[in-house]
């Protein structure tokens, strides 16, 4: 079942009339493809990725196509925005003198991830494209192959290897568990995490709103209105949250990104 029947259930269905809840589940996230080209299937959550991509491409190009020096509106928070990722994360982690030639890097993937994550508050569109775990995969692969080539050039061969095993001869004893360890959390366990962050918020807060959104309209009968108005009131509570998450999980996965690659320049690990 699509998400898209799951979401236009029986409108005369609600609470003693006979129809059992129709609980949201992972079903609220497939989707049948729009069409299909050569075998390859498009789906909703692919066109919302890249309207999001078409969206921040028309942003900035409105922003600084033609740069003035007292800028306008648009001009003037295409600046803030950029300048956030660059100064508050960017130079932050890394640093001004390396950190200048990711802050393009940092800012598209920033501004990429927020604008799919908020698409699951935008009428008609109404999904988080990260809560699909082969976006946020596909955002971690690109940083953990940045990290990874970085580690090995700047560090060279034995080096690289060093810089991701923790390698310290002060440790003594314990160095063979450090190493063993720092192997597994580096190269497996942090491009894991790096992208299940991301998704598990999403798909959390997406299923939440959705429960509370059929939960209102089910309970919507007799007796049941009264806690159809307290499940209303979540909704527009956990659609408040939702935008404050959405926010912070782009910011989360930029400091982190940042932090990797600052890990990869460092002298020691």
């Amino acid at each position: 079942m699509s998400a898209d029947t799951t979401l236009a259930f029986d409108a005369s269905c609600h609470i003693f009339s006979g129809c059992g809840f129709p609980a949201p589940g992972l079903h609220t996230f497939l989707y049948k493809p729009m069409f299909e080209v050569a075998g390859f299937e498009f789906t909703k959550p692919m066109l919302l990725a890249l309207l999001s991509t078409l969206v921040i491409v028309a942003f900035f190009w409105a922003a600084f196509n033609k740069p003035k020096l007292v800028p306008g509106k648009v001009q003037m928070i295409g600046e803030a925005g950029y300048d956030f990722v660059r100064r508050g994360i960017v130079y932050e982690i890394i640093g001004k003198k390396d950190g200048e030639k990711y802050v393009p890097l940092m800012v598209s993937l920033f501004f990429f991830v927020w604008i799919m994550n908020v698409w699951s508050i935008i009428p008609v569109a109404q999904f988080p494209v990260p809560s699909l775990i082969a976006f946020p995969a596909g955002l971690a692969l690109i940083v953990y192959v940045l990290w990874v080539s970085l580690t090995f050039k700047k560090h060279g061969f034995v080096g690289g290897w060093k810089n991701i095993t923790g390698y310290d001869k002060s440790l003594g004893w314990v160095l063979p568990l450090v190493v063993v360890i720092e192997f597994f959390s580096n190269l497996i366990i942090r491009p894991f995490t790096h992208a299940v962050r991301l998704f598990a918020n999403m798909f959390a807060g997406h299923l939440l709103i959705v429960m509370f959104t059929l939960a209102s309209w089910y309970l919507m009968n007799g007796i049941g209105i009264a806690y159809g108005t307290v499940s209303f009131v979540m909704v527009l509570v956990m659609t408040v949250f939702e935008l404050f998450i959405q926010a912070v999980q782009a910011y989360v996965f930029v400091l982190l990104a940042s932090s990797y690659v600052q890990g990869a320049l460092a002298k020691g690990h």
